[in-house]
């Protein structure tokens, strides 16, 4: 069950600590990514003054891309209220495309100015940047005399990281070695593909890049990486825990005498201290970590849980949790009961059943049920078999759909659909002056668009019409009246660039009056921590503010919010509260359901380093998840949709 407090950040704000017989590299671990950059920027605040003080220039090592983007801010914040001065601090970044002009959508020169360099006072020739504009022949030159520079400057202070899906640091690609200085680097598909999201696809991300080299990094006096959400947690689990490889670059800084990572809960998932804390350190053995320790157990030996054995237990660190709670066979029993009560092929609730043991109420046995999509497909790539029992089931489905989702269309496709809609007016004299000048607009703009440059506000508006057509198809298809499709374009995503603005009271708004015009008996919300900078993490924000404001409503007190997963990843075993079966009919009727979304299939704009069609994606987790439980002991399934219970 997912609590309040477990999604925000605790009391105090500061590290997740235990003790720690795992971990090669020191880790502190906070409850989300503004506390944990909070706490990074006090650092090199203070670093700043003390050199400040001392009289002495602050050297720092610089990063780009979405993880340092809080700590930037909150030293933009000190610098602002509380006098922090970057006079003295010289910085050197890590890493630029190449090539790359500077003033380019997606150049680090122009992110760096937009994120930090504009907004305090350090002096315009303090900072370097690689450039991304040398000639081919002069790269070589040019890495030289940045590592010249650097050193001349008495080395680096102090480094920030983040780190690739693949361990890449900076753009060290696996296979770099750990003696490598600054170069130009080739990237490796995973990386272009995790980039292809700033660039509008794959085939336009570059293929190269100009780095500061592993010694580069080694060299720093300090080094802090940072990592948050849980796409990261397999690469910080292999680099903190694992042997150092050139395989993993990250893991070279096992190496350093004074590295630190900072990484939020998502990011640490992977780590022994929390995965299985009873092997770290003394644990409250709750009925919550009972679970994840039985279910643990059960599927790192192979065993399915009712065939666990006292000695399985002993020999794995749980001979406490056999002092609390009794022999193997009665803990065994316990939590298979747990288990089997989440499967359910009711999720609006059982009519006329006993409900005791049921994830969901009988009563009312019509339910109104509002699932908010933060995209125009989450809702049948996520939920869709849970989506089509409910409307069988003779619930009232309404989908609330958050944005318009209008960046993930190709230009091509919405060129397409805009000559389209031109050829068609001509062809039978529909007059709509207005009509054609927006699709004429875009059209002529798309035809001649530069990789540099924004959509326009036409474009953006025939790409939303796109995305807006395949979701009432969506609907058609599982049954639900089109009117039921509720079109929110929450005011935080209308930027026309992948990078959007924070949450705003204007978003929260839009979802408190969709859910006092429904007034549902459930809510489905989309609870992926995959990115928690990435749109689905702001809707989800914005679902549980409004949800807290509207607690009081009579309507809400019989309204629970169940959480799914987007297509990347799937609630552990233990969490799940609620499991949706799907049989083998099902699972294709789902996929058919996402065919409707077009324009994200053959070719998706925003991919990620998965190169699988988003029904691959989703039609593999579900059957993942019908594996586990069939690994545990329970029944099998083809698939399964899971959910885990938010109280508010």
């Amino acid at each position: 069950m997912i609590t309040e407090s477990s999604v925000l950040e605790t009391p105090t704000g500061g590290p997740v600590q235990s003790a720690i017989t795992y971990e090669k590299i020191p880790t502190h671990i906070y409850s989300d990514a503004k506390a944990a950059s909070r706490a990074v920027a006090r650092e090199i605040a203070a670093l700043i003054r003390q050199k400040q003080s001392e009289g002495l220039p602050c050297i720092l090592g610089l990063a780009t891309g979405s993880s340092p983007k809080t700590v930037y801010a909150e030293l933009v914040r000190m610098h602002r209220e509380e006098g922090l001065s970057f006079q003295n601090v010289v910085s050197f970044n890590l890493d630029e495309y190449y090539p790359m002009e500077p003033d380019s959508l997606q150049s680090y020169w122009r992110f760096m100015k937009e994120q930090l360099f504009d907004h305090v006072d350090i002096p315009a020739g303090n900072y370097h940047i690689p450039d991304g504009t040398v000639a081919y022949d002069k790269v070589a030159e040019f890495c030289r005399h940045y590592e010249d520079m650097i050193e001349a400057a008495g080395g680096l202070d102090f480094q920030l990281l983040g780190i690739g899906g693949n361990g890449h640091i900076g753009f060290n690609e696996p296979g770099s070695l750990s003696n490598s200085r600054t170069r130009l680097m080739m990237l490796d598909h995973s990386t272009r593909a995790a980039a292809s999201m700033d660039f509008g696809g794959l085939p336009r991300t570059p293929r190269k890049a100009i780095t500061m080299g592993v010694a580069s990094i080694l060299n720093a006096k300090r080094v802090v990486l940072l990592a948050w959400g849980e796409r990261k947690a397999p690469v910080i689990s292999s680099a903190v825990e694992g042997t150092v490889t050139e395989h993993n670059p990250a893991s070279y800084l096992q190496t350093h005498p004074n590295t630190l990572f900072v990484i939020d809960g998502a990011a640490a998932s992977g780590l022994t201290r929390m995965k299985a804390p009873w092997l770290v350190d003394s644990v409250i053995w709750d009925n919550k970590m009972k679970k994840k320790a039985v279910t643990h157990l059960s599927l790192t030996l192979g065993k399915p849980i009712l065939k666990l054995t006292d000695r399985d237990y002993n020999d794995n660190g749980m001979s406490d949790l056999l002092a609390q709670y009794g022999q193997a066979y009665d803990i065994n029993i316990d939590v298979f009961n747990q288990l089997q009560r989440t499967i359910t092929g009711w999720p609006g609730g059982k009519p006329n059943a006993d409900d005791t043991f049921r994830p969901e109420r009988a009563l009312p046995t019509s339910k109104r049920c509002l699932i908010f999509s933060p995209h125009p497909d989450d809702d049948i790539i996520s939920m869709g078999g849970t989506f089509q029992r409910l409307q069988d089931q003779g619930h009232e489905v309404h989908v609330g759909y958050q944005t318009s989702g209008n960046i993930a269309v190709a230009d091509d496709e919405a060129l397409r659909f805009a000559d389209y809609v031109v050829d068609f007016n001509e062809k039978f004299g529909i007059n709509s002056p207005e009509a054609t000048r927006i699709f004429q607009d875009a059209a002529a703009f798309l035809r001649t668009k530069k990789d540099s440059e924004m959509d326009t506000d036409e474009v953006r508006y025939v790409k939303g019409l796109i995305r807006k057509g395949e979701a009432k198809s969506t609907c058609r298809f599982v049954g639900i009246p089109v009117e039921n499709a509720h079109f929110m374009n929450m005011p935080f995503y209308e930027t026309g660039k992948v990078e959007k603005k924070p949450l705003g009271e204007e978003d929260i708004l839009v979802v408190m009056k969709l859910i006092e015009e429904v007034k549902p008996h459930q809510i489905y919300a989309a609870g992926d921590l995959a990115d928690p900078h990435g749109t689905h993490k702001v809707c989800l924000d914005a679902i549980m503010e409004a949800v807290r404001r509207l607690k009081g409503k009579d309507f809400m007190k019989d309204c629970w919010v169940w959480l799914y997963r987007g297509a990347w990843a799937e609630w552990d075993i233990h969490e799940i509260e609620m499991a949706v079966p799907m049989s083998p009919d099902q699972v294709m009727k789902k996929r058919f359901g996402i065919f409707k979304h077009q324009s994200q299939k053959d070719g998706v704009v925003y991919q990620g380093a998965d190169s699988r069609e988003f029904w691959q994606r989703a039609e593999e987790r579900n059957r993942g998840t019908a594996e586990l439980y069939n690994r545990l002991g329970l029944a099998e399934y083809e698939a399964m949709e899971a959910f885990v219970r938010w109280q508010y």
